[in-house]
C-alpha cells in the first residue's frame, strides 16, 4: 500500500491560495507566503491545494510540504518529514511520518537549512513517485 498522501484536484495555481494569503497578513502571513513561494519554486511539476485550511505543495498529486499560519509562530510542515536527512536539527515532532519546523517573529532559522530541507523533501517525493 503506498505511503503518499494524494490529491486528485491539485491545479498549477489555486486561487484560494492566494485567497489565504491575503487573509495571513502581517509578519506572520509574510512568512508563511515567502516559504511557500520557496515550495513553488522547487519544480514545474509542482501542484497546489488548500488542504484542512493551509496551502499544501505537490509533486503532481502527493503532498510533500505545506505552511501554517498560528497565533504566535508559522509551521512549515514535511509530509515525510521524519524520514528527511534533518542535519541542523530543524525539525519538530513525534508523529510516525509528519515533522515540521516552527517558525517565530524574531526566533532566528538558518533559512539556507530551511531552503535545502524543502528542496529535500520534493526530491524525496519525486523518488518516491517514480518508484511507483
Amino acid at each position: 500500500m503506498s505511503q503518499l498522501f494524494r490529491f486528485a484536484s491539485v491545479v498549477r495555481r489555486d486561487p484560494t491560495i492566494e485567497v489565504w494569503m491575503r487573509e495571513h497578513t502581517g509578519n506572520l502571513g509574510a512568512v508563511a507566503e515567502r516559504w511557500f513561494e520557496t515550495m513553488r519554486a522547487c519544480g514545474d511539476d509542482v501542484r497546489e491545494i488548500l488542504h484542512d485550511g493551509h496551502p499544501t505543495a505537490c509533486v503532481a498529486d502527493a503532498a510533500f510540504a505545506y505552511v501554517d499560519v498560528f497565533k504566535a509562530h508559522v509551521n512549515v510542515g514535511f509530509f515525510h518529514g521524519a524520514e528527511l536527512a534533518d542535519p541542523d536539527g530543524l525539525l519538530e515532532g513525534t508523529g510516525k511520518f509528519m515533522r515540521h519546523v516552527k517558525l517565530r517573529p524574531g526566533g532566528g532559522v538558518d533559512a539556507g537549512a530551511l531552503m535545502t530541507l524543502i528542496e529535500t523533501a520534493y526530491t524525496d517525493m519525486k523518488r518516491r513517485l517514480q518508484a511507483e
